[in-house]
């Protein structure tokens, strides 16, 4: 991978990561509910994210797809990180808070990494 495409990736899955960790991470713990909580414009955020990299030409499908779509758990496991440093009892479900985070991550972003891919080749053409 060249050095172009782990710069963009990185600040792809940064951006990925704030865009649905900010909004998440500002709702109280006894009012947290996924997916719920994830949906709306911070998957809109992964899937842009993940456009990026494909239409700038930086990224393939799938590194584009794994790396930004990454975020979201990363941001719903930072956020069980800093609860259970303040409350050692909660998350105690947290493999479950993953995994329920997965699929929509996942899915939002290899949507935007398909969208990328089909701007590059109309780009190009």
């Amino acid at each position: 991978m060249s050095t172009k495409s782990s710069t963009i990736l990185s600040w792809a899955f940064a951006g990925s990561f704030f865009g649905v960790g900010l909004p998440y991470w500002r709702i109280p713990y006894a009012r947290l509910s996924l997916p719920d909580d994830i949906w709306g414009f911070g998957l809109v955020l992964v899937a842009c994210f993940a456009a990026l990299p494909r239409v700038v030409g930086a990224a393939r499908l799938w590194p584009a797809t794994l790396i930004v779509g990454a975020a979201v758990p990363a941001a719903v496991m930072a956020r069980v990180l800093y609860d259970v440093l303040r409350d050692a009892t909660s998350h105690n479900l947290w493999p479950f808070e993953i995994i329920l985070v997965l699929g929509p991550g996942f899915a939002a972003a290899l949507a935007g990494a398909c969208v990328g891919g089909l701007l590059a080749r109309l780009r190009s053409t």
